[in-house]
């Protein structure tokens, strides 16, 4: 079976909204926590990038999203933020295809660094990117505060 990997279009944003849900099934948390949809995708698109992979009959097979950021230490870099494989077209090298694709994105563009998150107990992941080539910050945590906690935040220190 072919699989071309391509830009994402508008077209494809309600499409990604399902595959971050069954992503979040996945990553062992709740689907709930996909507040985003596919139309402020489309309103917020500039600040992303999306590659999509799907069969020559259009199915959806799996997708990369990144983002520029700047790493005071390094420069501009690339945040991958979500690689994602479903479930039939896992073990066909797919991810390497798309990891690829990030990777010739962030050259591409001049990038200093590709920075992403794995979670501890995801193991073939971790194989998979020690392989890429992957360092990985065992020393950190990942932090976070979600819109209604800056709202809240901000009340604080007005």
């Amino acid at each position: 079976m072919s699989i071309i990997i391509r830009d994402a279009v508008d077209q494809d944003y309600p499409t990604i909204i399902a595959a971050l849900k069954e992503f979040a099934v996945f990553q062992k948390t709740s689907p709930d926590k996909v507040t985003n949809t596919a139309e402020l995708m489309k309103e917020e698109q500039q600040y992303f990038k999306c590659f999509v992979a799907e069969t020559e009959d259009g199915t959806f097979a799996g997708m990369a999203t990144c983002f520029f950021a700047y790493y005071t230490w390094s420069g501009k870099s690339l945040y991958l933020d979500d690689l994602y494989v479903k479930e039939p077209f896992r073990k066909q090298k797919l991810g390497k295809r798309l990891l690829d694709k990030v990777f010739e994105f962030a050259k591409a563009e001049n990038c200093k660094r590709i920075h992403w998150l794995v979670s501890n107990w995801n193991t073939n992941a971790i194989d998979f990117y020690a392989r890429c080539g992957a360092s990985f910050y065992k020393e950190e945590y990942v932090c976070y505060v979600d819109e209604a906690g800056i709202e809240k935040y901000v009340e604080l220190i007005s």
